[in-house]
């Protein structure tokens, strides 16, 4: 069949129809653990998996961020880098890039419709799921282009990922929280077991953060098989010009300190390894690690969508992330960088929102959503459970709206009427300004992104 827009456009959502993904259903439904059909597939395919070095991504925070400076990293010194991760937040083939000097490329349409349609009867006949296709299409991609290295971030847990039929150079895992639990375990120490699947025999494992519950786990699944790093104790050789770092990366949430600690943790051990040796390079690291955002087109952490009116937007989902967030968020307004906080605000039906109430700044104004998936909190439920919380009280500082983009409208309406009153009590020459924060889930993130330039 041969290639259009509109038949790429009709294939690609019968894919998605047909083989459930994370953003069209939920967890439990679209998620097939086991790596039997991965390796059956990856063998039909020629295995692409073994056409490049690698570097393997696990965590439940922080590993798109970090999979993210790393890849640039590696472009920073050279290395032309394949980059597969997921959910995407605008567009499919944000999941699979080659990132090669300064600039990214995103896998072509032809290129994916191409593959959809050669392989569509096998993922009938073996009965693939999506993160099953998305993953072998990467895969082929990242061969057939000839990429020095990828990194590749596994998409739930890490010892039965689809991703797991990788042989890596490092594999890496950022942190360890309560996330995904009844399919991953309820227990940290369960779910470290879990992502400590990926640790192979001979390969240097990486973990970012230690922890007294999760420490034994890694050490035991270590024991006689790999060397293992704790990122946090150890000093990274260009640690002492963390400062400098963090200032140019164009990343600025607070939460990147400790994934930058994990990253050059991580380079010091790859520039050891044949196939890595350009890392090396300080000046060429230092320089793709500050525009690490722009370089790989990372996108919807700690992301400003707007000057005026002032707003980001950050995926993070879970307490561990949010906490990072709000604090931030707080501490913006003690240091006046933002005049109030204007919170749109959605969240999966299946996440702690006990664990999240406690955390969300008591004195901003909340316009509660819903993103168009089926696993999403109702918007109303929302609102009733933060009232609740709140004592039972209706405030006038909570709204909830019917949409993500109805939801951003209000919030954008509301800090330009509160700048307005701003401008006009205010005694300086530049008056603060609100600030918007959208946030709560990668699926209300992906809804509001495409309502900005």
């Amino acid at each position: 069949m041969e290639f259009s827009e509109s038949r790429y456009g009709a294939l690609l959502e019968e894919i998605f129809q047909r083989f459930p993904s994370v953003q069209k259903t939920d967890f439990a439904t679209a998620y097939k653990p086991g790596l039997a059909g991965m390796e059956a597939f990856c063998e039909a395919l020629g295995h692409p998996e073994r056409a490049f070095k690698s570097i393997h991504v696990a965590g439940t925070n922080g590993k798109g961020s970090v999979a993210s400076l790393l890849t640039a990293a590696l472009a920073g010194v050279g290395l032309r880098t394949g980059l597969y991760t997921s959910p995407h937040l605008v567009d499919f083939r944000e999941r699979a890039r080659i990132v090669a000097g300064d600039a990214f490329d995103l896998i072509p349409k032809d290129y994916v419709f191409d593959f959809l349609t050669t392989w569509e009867p096998y993922f009938i006949e073996h009965g693939l799921s999506f993160f099953e296709i998305t993953t072998g299409l990467a895969f082929k991609w990242f061969a057939d282009s000839g990429v020095d290295a990828a990194v590749i971030e596994t998409g739930l847990g890490g010892r039965l990922d689809s991703t797991n039929v990788i042989t890596p150079e490092l594999a890496l895992v950022t942190t360890i929280g309560l996330d995904h639990c009844a399919l991953l375990g309820n227990t940290l120490e369960a779910i470290a077991g879990e992502k400590a699947g990926i640790f192979k025999p001979g390969v240097p494992a990486l973990v970012g953060e230690s922890n007294p519950e999760t420490d034994p786990v890694f050490d035991d699944k270590a024991w006689m098989l790999c060397p293992l790093t704790y990122a946090d104790k150890v000093r990274p050789s260009l640690w002492h010009r963390r400062q400098d770092i963090l200032k140019k990366m164009d990343l600025q949430a607070d939460v990147q300190e400790k994934n930058l600690r994990t990253v050059l943790a991580a380079v010091d051990i790859l520039k050891q390894i044949p196939g890595f040796k350009a890392l090396a390079d300080t000046e060429g690291v230092l320089a793709g690690l500050a525009g690490a955002a722009r370089r790989t087109g990372f996108r919807g952490r700690w992301e400003r969508l707007s000057e005026l009116p002032f707003v980001i937007c950050d995926i993070g989902h879970n307490p561990q992330a949010l906490q990072y967030n709000f604090a931030q968020l707080r501490r913006y307004v003690e240091e006046g960088r933002c005049s109030s906080l204007i919170i749109v605000y959605g969240i999966m039906a299946d996440k702690d929102l006990d664990g999240i109430l406690p955390l969300m700044p008591a004195d901003a104004t909340y316009i509660f959503t819903a993103p168009q998936t089926a696993r999403a909190l109702p918007a109303g439920e929302l609102l009733k459970r933060y009232t609740a919380f709140q004592g039972g009280r209706p405030s006038l500082r909570t709204y909830a709206a019917d949409s993500v983009r109805q939801a951003v409208q209000m919030a954008l309406q509301l800090a330009q009427t509160l700048s307005q009153q701003t401008n006009r009590s205010a005694s300086a020459s530049k008056p603060v300004p609100p600030l918007v924060f959208i946030g709560g889930s990668a699926f209300v993130v992906a809804e509001a992104l495409p309502l900005f330039r």
